[in-house]
């Protein structure tokens, strides 16, 4: 039984109990240990402001002068949770009309019912959240249909690839592994069968995509997250090092909050700083993100990435060393 659903169900038998109820029926309808009977209690009672009175042995009951004018408020989703269902929501607008949009008018009002239960039975103004995409880029969605379709089939993948970083133009033969989601782009993870490595393609460079007959060649699931997602950034690869990063007292009140990378470290400084620590591999992301804070970042370590992040911002400044015209 899930937490919204155990809490529920006290405030169904505080509510309806003339007398305390014990701990062992309480483990015996919530499903649960006696500890989580314990701590749904302190939760209901000490966050949800419910009148709960009694102890272990006795048991716990509402209080009879307050239970009538208590009413349990709407418990609300989480951020991820809230911020999935609308994504959902405008896939399903965006749809259009067609079979996809019929097909899952199903879910779109199971996703209604849940907000609205989670709400307290009132209604929710969706329309008053927004979920802004942001840099997002033009897809060809011909490619983009059967880079999914190769994924979900699991066949192999060739295709034509222009690197943006090089614009070199080269043609792929690949069996793909996952389709990444990663700031608001998509990107294909795949083992490149020519250069005999994982591989991770940006969707909207990929074209003439044409899924083959060929079974894909699965790889494990630690080789993808090692390869994958082991260092910062969708091109992450092997961590060659950590970075080590120091931010202003202005923006380490922000820094301290981001999560950058799962084996991230980071620590206040007597002085305000903010020191940020995790693994890279290419340096190419990393950079731009410590170069968007200008001069509330510094990086510290490694010295050749710190001698590129100069060399940047001396040819960025050079921009501005002439009149323009």
């Amino acid at each position: 039984m899930e937490r919204i659903e155990r809490i529920h169900a006290l405030h169904r038998l505080f509510s309806s109990s003339r007398y305390p109820v014990k701990v062992a029926r309480l483990q015996e309808e919530l499903e649960c240990s006696r500890a989580t009977v314990y701590r749904d209690i302190a939760y209901l009672r000490d966050q949800l402001m419910a009148p709960v009175e009694g102890d272990g042995e006795a048991g716990f009951r509402y209080d009879r002068g307050e239970d009538d004018r208590f009413e349990l408020p709407g418990l609300w989703l989480s951020s991820e949770e809230l911020h999935s269902l609308l994504a959902a929501q405008q896939v399903m607008r965006r749809s259009g009309g067609g079979v996809l949009s019929e097909a899952l008018a199903p879910l779109q009002e199971r996703i209604e019912k849940l907000l609205d239960e989670h709400a307290g039975g009132r209604r929710v103004p969706v329309e008053r959240v927004r979920v802004i995409p942001h840099r997002t880029r033009r897809l060809d969605q011909t490619a983009f249909r059967h880079v999914a379709t190769a994924v979900l089939d699991r066949r192999r993948l060739a295709f034509e690839y222009r690197a943006r970083s090089t614009d070199q133009h080269t043609r792929r033969v690949v069996s793909p592994q996952r389709l990444t989601h990663y700031r608001d782009n998509w990107y294909l993870d795949a083992w490149d069968h020519e250069r005999e490595g994982l591989r991770s393609f940006a969707v909207d460079r990929i074209t003439a995509a044409r899924p083959m007959e060929e079974p894909a060649i699965d790889q494990p699931e630690e080789d993808l997250d090692r390869q994958l997602a082991s260092s910062y950034g969708i091109f992450s690869g092997e961590p060659r090092g950590w970075a080590t990063i120091l931010f202003s007292p202005k923006a380490a009140r922000w820094v301290a909050d981001e999560h950058w990378h799962s084996r991230q470290e980071g620590r206040f400084l007597p002085d305000g700083r903010y020191e940020l620590k995790l693994p890279y591999s290419s340096g190419r992301e990393l950079l731009m993100d410590v170069l968007h804070y200008g001069s509330d970042a510094e990086i510290v370590e490694p010295a050749s990435l710190r001698e590129q992040a100069r060399t940047l911002l001396s040819l960025a400044t050079a921009n501005y060393d002439c009149v323009p015209g």
